[in-house]
């Protein structure tokens, strides 16, 4: 088996996700097949429609019911959302171990972190099943020390200039 790959993309910048999703699709050009699980950003986002034309070797799941950011809810609308996110996660966790992707991206796991939804130590079991994967890319803006032992790779985002 080949070595596993975690690489995270993290920082203040932008495009975090941008980059993780490229090197996807530079993986699924060479025939492996991606799963991406995006966190916190609603149902809404049309930024990927396009790779809905490329399942069934790209597949994009958003397990959040609300068209909005999960940042952009009210309390209780946060609370609401947290059971279909906590569903995301587990998913991923399947995906992880039955090794059913060659690729897997977990848009915004550390998100999960920063906004307590998770603990530092359930993103640390996920990373550490031994699953038959290639390579994982994790995005968020905060990567906890903690896990800098389970990632191979760590891409900090910053951003310089924002004229916009």
């Amino acid at each position: 088996m080949n070595k596993r790959i975690v690489q995270a993309f993290f920082g203040q910048g932008r495009g975090k996700t941008s980059a993780a999703v490229g090197q996807a699709l530079r993986d699924a050009g060479d025939g492996k097949h991606v799963t991406i699980i995006q966190f916190l950003k609603g149902k809404g986002g049309e930024e990927f429609r396009i790779l809905d034309r490329l399942e069934p070797d790209v597949q994009v799941f958003r397990f959040d019911k609300s068209e909005s950011s999960y940042r952009d809810l009210s309390p209780q609308e946060r609370e609401e959302e947290k059971p279909n996110i906590l569903n995301g996660f587990h998913y991923a966790k399947k995906v992880i171990e039955t090794g059913q992707s060659d690729i897997i991206v977990l848009d915004e796991l550390l998100g999960l972190i920063d906004l307590g939804i998770l603990q530092t130590e359930e993103v640390i079991e996920i990373l550490k099943i031994e699953g038959d994967y290639d390579r994982m890319l994790i995005t968020g803006n905060h990567l906890p020390e903690e896990l800098m032992t389970y990632v191979d790779v760590a891409c900090e985002i910053t951003l310089q200039k924002d004229n916009t």
